[in-house]
């Protein structure tokens, strides 16, 4: 897959991407906390994509992705891999158009992800997260015809991951607020590669904020190193979502652009924000959902006096880790 030569998604493609999602997607509420405002000094816009269709974000990009297939393609049916949130995007969306899902999930994938995928019609097949190329893996289907839904390497699911950031310039300007940054997790990059686009195109000045789990920063050293660099094998992380081995190869184009920078916090650092979301937002928000506000809630990154969105970016959590996450463990 030629990544490389693609080209990086337009305001109108996002756009097109959110008549698309019209009437699908949810347009996710910008919720604050009193309580943190004060305790930070500053104006913190938490933008709940928890309360997105599935669950997370994912359905955005999934979605605008197979509405662009062909009726062909979508009678070939659809592969993807995903720890999860990617998954039931694909599953729902799949669902949606009538055509046949095949998702490859990690063995260690959450349960709740892997009922959930099931539960939306596709097919499930496991592979070795450590062990197994995840292309390698999904390869024989691909073979047999099936259509690759990429998790971001893709202009269209970057596309429609920047639904977010077109919401969150009309939701500021509603609210008569000017965002002086954006905070947002990532993994493969492609949902803050696609709010970036968004944000920049219509506030320049706006710094945009990559939130990554300990030893997997990829895209912070890669920002550093000027080039993709791969995160050493061997470490573990509660942020399922985000374990990615290396920043992807489209999406890193778009973001050593429009990066202000990107930091890493920690399994602990990333706890105490769930407790925080939950305490005083009242929202559910799963492990690589919360590392933006665990960026703030650490003081890794320094909003005093500012206005600034937060995107919590997924509320899928197996019910018996957020309990022992909730009783402090």
């Amino acid at each position: 897959m030629t990544v490389q030569t693609q080209t990086p998604p337009t305001v109108s493609d996002m756009r097109s991407a959110a008549d698309r999602l019209r009437g699908l997607a949810v347009e996710t509420p910008l919720i604050e906390s009193p309580a943190l405002n004060e305790r930070y000094g500053a104006r913190i816009l938490f933008k709940a994509e928890v309360l997105q269709r599935t669950g997370s974000f994912k359905f955005r990009g999934a979605y605008n992705k197979i509405s662009s297939l062909s009726d062909e393609e979508r009678r070939r049916g659809v592969v993807a891999f995903s720890s999860g949130n990617h998954a039931q995007g694909v599953a729902a969306s799949a669902a949606l158009f009538g055509i046949d899902a095949l998702i490859a999930m990690p063995s260690d994938a959450p349960a709740i992800k892997v009922a959930n995928v099931k539960k939306a019609g596709a097919k499930v097949v496991h592979f070795d997260r450590v062990r197994d190329d995840r292309m390698t893996f999904v390869k024989p289907y691909l073979e047999e015809g099936r259509v690759l839904v990429p998790p971001y390497d893709d202009p269209a699911i970057v596309a429609g991951q920047g639904t977010i950031g077109l919401e969150l310039i009309a939701q500021s300007e509603r609210l008569g607020v000017k965002l002086d940054a954006v905070i947002a997790p990532c993994g493969g990059g492609g949902l803050i590669g696609g709010i970036s686009l968004a944000v920049k195109d219509a506030l320049p000045e706006t710094s945009i904020w990559a939130v990554e789990p300990e030893n997997f920063d990829d895209t912070g050293r890669s920002l550093a190193a000027g080039s993709r660099v791969s995160n050493a094998p061997g470490h573990t992380s509660i942020c399922d979502a985000l374990m990615v081995s290396e920043p992807g190869a489209f999406t890193f184009e778009i973001n050593r652009k429009t990066l202000s920078g990107a930091v890493a916090v920690s399994d602990s650092e990333v706890k105490a924000a769930i407790r925080d979301a939950m305490a005083f937002l009242k929202l559910v928000v799963e492990p690589g959902g919360a590392v933006g506000l665990a960026a703030i809630t650490s003081g890794k990154i320094d909003i005093a006096g500012k206005t600034v969105a937060v995107v919590l970016s997924g509320g899928n959590v197996d019910y018996d880790a957020y309990a022992g996450i909730i009783g402090g463990a």
